[in-house]
């Protein structure tokens, strides 16, 4: 019994050794091309998102100035009817 835990032994430290070392040295290698590709997917989507805020911004404040626009026309028409002005 001794003898084949003893050989038990030195095999299972043997594959404990080349199994753990080769996966990290193996993943460490692969990972940097998917950082990559994720690093610039949510740079993508960033800037994506920043150019529909600014498309936003700039549709918002055109509706607001046609508003006040339309207000002013208003006025002017409201005074031309009382006869306030020609």
């Amino acid at each position: 019994m001794s003898e084949i835990s003893g050989g038990m032994s030195d095999d299972s430290s043997g594959a404990k050794n080349g199994t753990t070392a080769d996966p990290r040295a193996a993943s460490k290698n692969n990972d940097g091309p998917e950082i990559a590709i994720v690093f610039v997917t949510v740079v993508a989507i960033g800037f994506f998102a920043f150019f529909l805020f600014k498309f936003w911004q700039k549709k918002k404040r055109e509706e607001q100035y046609a508003r006040l626009l339309k207000l002013f026309e208003e006025d002017d028409e409201l005074e031309v009817e009382l006869g306030l002005r020609d």
